[in-house]
């Protein structure tokens, strides 16, 4: 998901902005409750522990890497609001001090993998007939890194037909979706089975001792 620079069109990225702006605007309202003496510190250690997970590559099949998220434990423990202001802050930080992705794709991955990852499993935990199941867990984690995995690998593939030369040759990514899509979201098949494995973890620590509600 550590999409630098120069990879997508302005023609995307710019209206990315727009969306994600009115999206932090509408996340920042009502946080302030939200955020008391207990939530604090716990949202600040799994926020840490989000961006630790984000530079910790893993090697893939194929030669690639790729890397947990932890959106699936922020939006459990803290809901879709500070999830995804938490992982913003994520994606921002990463790429400041460590160029792990690019300020151009800041709004894409944000909207995928903040808002949409934490809408998935928040959907999941609370959509199913019986909340917090392991079932329900390992499923909304799982989708929650593989449906954004397939949001960008579209971002991506379409960027060839979006911006081009007078040669016909891609200004910014170079593949098209028959090789974004599988390239991408088989390897997050198995990113989402372990976050999914990690979150469950983390699910049953927190209910131990009432974290959940």
């Amino acid at each position: 998901m550590h999409i630098p620079d120069g990879f997508i069109a302005p023609q995307v990225y710019l209206p990315a902005y727009v969306l994600a702006t009115g999206a932090w605007a509408w996340a920042v309202r009502g946080v302030r409750r939200r955020l008391d003496e207990e939530t604090i510190p716990r949202l600040a250690v799994v926020t840490a522990m989000a961006y630790v997970l984000g530079l910790v590559m893993l090697p893939l099949p194929g030669g690639s890497s790729g890397h947990l998220l932890g959106i699936a434990v922020l939006a459990m423990l803290f809901g879709i609001r500070l999830a995804f202001l938490a992982y913003t802050l994520v994606l921002l930080l990463q790429a400041l001090m460590f160029g792990a992705g690019g300020i151009t794709a800041l709004p894409v991955n944000a909207l995928a993998v903040g808002l949409v990852g934490a809408t998935v499993m928040v959907g999941s935990v609370h959509g199913l007939p019986t909340r917090y199941t392991p079932a329900a867990i390992v499923l909304g984690a799982f989708l929650a890194v593989t449906i954004p995995a397939l949001m960008i690998a579209l971002v991506l593939g379409i960027q060839p037909m979006i911006a081009q030369s007078e040669d016909g040759m891609p200004l910014f990514f170079p593949f098209g979706p028959e090789i974004a899509l599988p390239a991408i979201v088989l390897p997050h098949l198995l990113i989402g089975g372990v976050e999914a494995l990690l979150t469950l973890a983390v699910w049953r620590y927190a209910r131990q001792r009432g974290w959940l509600g």
